[in-house]
């Protein structure tokens, strides 16, 4: 008969499985909310690619994977039961922003909610301060250079096509925004899908005693996490769909190309350089880029006040809630 060893990781591993899974459908939005708002891809179709494009993105590396699973608590501190808190209180916090419409950030969820663990597991000497240095690098930079870029590629678009026939421009960019919500996609699984990666390779250390060179994310880490993430794209996340692409700014083809490869570009660049950004963030605040170039009453900034404060409400709110969930876990476990 398994030890409990064995049998809470394997736990843990379905825990993180579900935790993709919930990430994918909560996060459809970041891939193809501006290409559904625009009408270039009706839902159905929107989903469909998201999906596959979320697998083959989270199977591109495992630089945020090292980053989220040793680089913010050691391996040597890691434990199953830290492991297994803060993906209970990600998993909760997801569900609930989901439930609400309010798109927060799954990637800084989880991150937090492993701080919050590690500071119940062993103190908060126990933290790595390198590690949350780069995540809130990503956190303050990747939200400002998503709204920059979009803002200079969709003011130089218009520069350039400012003597084409509108109609020509919308058949234009209505086919390359398929390709640009594609890019999207990808660069989303390159860097949500590593995220839960790494935590189940922290139980994995933890149960076998990684350190050093040993650790190492295993492929079949990565295709269970990457196939988690493409069946949670596939069921959709509505509510956070119209919020994110219907209620911050009315878009047209040329914005939503403009927004998602400008996101996509800093997404895929933080990824190789192992920074774990939110997708959430990043798109939300492309969106607001595009729409500054038109004039700043056509941003709805009371939804994009709502997003905001869900960003930095999440930070806390995680840590506390790992925190916590830690010390119920020890309860149980008795």
């Amino acid at each position: 008969m398994p030890d409990a060893a064995l049998l809470t990781l394997i736990a843990i591993i379905a825990l993180g499985l579900a935790f993709d899974f919930v990430n994918g459908f909560h996060d459809t939005a970041n891939a193809i909310a501006t290409s559904v708002a625009t009408r270039v891809l009706s839902p159905g179709k929107a989903v469909t690619m998201a999906a596959v494009l979320n697998v083959v993105g989270a199977l591109s590396g495992t630089a945020v994977a090292g980053t989220v699973g040793r680089g913010i608590v050691p391996p040597e501190v890691a434990t199953q039961q830290l492991v297994a808190a803060a993906l209970i209180s990600a998993i909760a916090w997801n569900l609930l922003t989901w439930w609400f419409g309010i798109p927060s950030s799954s990637s800084h969820a989880l991150i937090f909610s492993i701080v919050g663990a590690g500071i119940a597991e062993a103190g908060p000497e126990a933290i790595l301060v390198t590690g949350v240095r780069k995540v809130m690098e990503g956190l303050v930079f990747s939200p400002i250079l998503g709204f920059g870029a979009a803002f200079l590629l969709l003011f130089g678009l218009l520069w350039i096509f400012a003597r084409s026939r509108p109609y020509l421009i919308s058949r234009l960019f209505g086919r390359l925004q398929i390709v640009s919500a594609a890019y999207m996609a990808f660069s989303h699984g390159s860097n949500d899908a590593q995220k839960t990666m790494g935590v189940m390779t922290m139980a994995l250390a933890a149960y076998h005693g990684w350190t050093g060179e040993e650790w190492h994310v295993p492929l079949w880490v990565i295709l269970g996490a990457a196939g988690a993430m493409g069946l949670g794209t596939a069921t959709g996340g509505w509510r956070i769909v119209r919020t994110m692409g219907l209620k911050v700014v009315e878009l047209r083809p040329i914005d939503g190309f403009a927004a998602e490869t400008a996101a996509a570009t800093v997404i895929e660049v933080a990824s190789r350089m192992g920074i774990p950004v939110s997708t959430t963030h990043v798109i939300s605040s492309a969106i607001l880029g595009v729409g500054a170039t038109k004039r700043l009453s056509a941003v709805r900034w009371g939804i994009a006040g709502r997003i905001v404060m869900a960003w930095i409400v999440t930070l806390p709110a995680c840590t506390i809630m790992g925190f916590v969930m830690f010390y119920l876990l020890h309860l149980i476990a008795g």
